[in-house]
């Protein structure tokens, strides 16, 4: 599973910002989980063994509690994907800038109405 289709979910894109307050017991996590989702004690623990599978949260015992906590090297390698993409997504936007711009530009010249060009022979009509 890659990273981004681990935070595709929405129970496990909220059990990471309850981690990002700090570590959390199972017990804290389900509590919040399942008020919040709706869903049971199986399901969340489902998505806690995906977010430690995928090296999204470490955990930790202390006697009989598990302490669930964010890894920042799986969030450091997403960040630096995304920054990959930065430049040329950049680029592409300039661009179209730049295209949107010209084609402005080129609407407002054809509104313009050229004044209107009389033959010499009209204009000594008119005077």
């Amino acid at each position: 599973m890659h990273g981004f289709e681990v935070l595709a979910d929405p129970v496990r894109r909220r059990i990471l910002e309850l981690l990002a307050g700090g570590a959390q017991t199972a017990g804290e996590i389900v509590a919040v989980i399942g008020r919040e989702f709706s869903i049971s004690q199986p399901a969340v623990s489902q998505h806690l063994k995906i977010l430690r599978d995928q090296r999204f949260t470490v955990v930790h015992k202390d006697g009989t509690r598990r302490y669930y906590e964010l890894d920042p090297a799986v969030l450091v390698e997403l960040e630096g994907w995304l920054a990959g993409l930065h430049p040329p997504v950049l680029a592409a936007l300039e661009a179209l800038e730049t295209e949107i711009a010209r084609g402005k530009r080129e609407r407002r010249s054809r509104d313009v109405v050229p004044p209107t060009i009389r033959r010499p022979d009209e204009r000594r009509r008119s005077s």
